[in-house]
């Protein structure tokens, strides 16, 4: 079976070197990207990601609109995109949903929760 391929995009470098170290050692290929334009480059290079992990607290262009950007792409508006946020707060999981993300965790990061989410959304 082919490695899965996760696009992480973060603005804060430690989030994805940590990210990517849990991901890898689990058996997952990783790019990253530290804004939103940078990821939508990537994405137009690669067109087999599987899934794209998403901070949605980013400064110039923030997760929700990012998402809204993807669905209006031809080329990315079949990506799941996973939100994940600093902010645990109640009507977050919402918000982020009916922007268009696929699932959402939340920082920390709970490992199983999130690897149960790539695993139902990229089937």
């Amino acid at each position: 079976m082919p490695q899965k391929l996760i696009l992480i995009i973060d603005d804060d470098n430690r989030n994805i070197f940590a990210l990517k170290a849990v991901l890898k050692a689990k058996g997952f290929e990783c790019l990253s990207a530290i804004s939103a334009q940078d990821g939508f480059s990537v994405l137009e290079k690669h067109d087999h990601v599987d899934i794209v992990l998403m901070d949605m607290m980013m400064p110039d262009m923030d997760g929700y609109q990012a998402i809204a950007v993807m669905k209006k792409s031809a080329k990315m508006k079949d990506i799941p995109v996973l939100a994940v946020t600093a902010q645990a707060m109640v009507g977050d999981k919402e918000r982020c949903l009916s922007a268009g993300a696929s699932g959402y965790v939340s920082k920390p990061i709970n490992v199983d929760e999130l690897l149960k989410q790539i695993e139902n959304f990229t089937k």
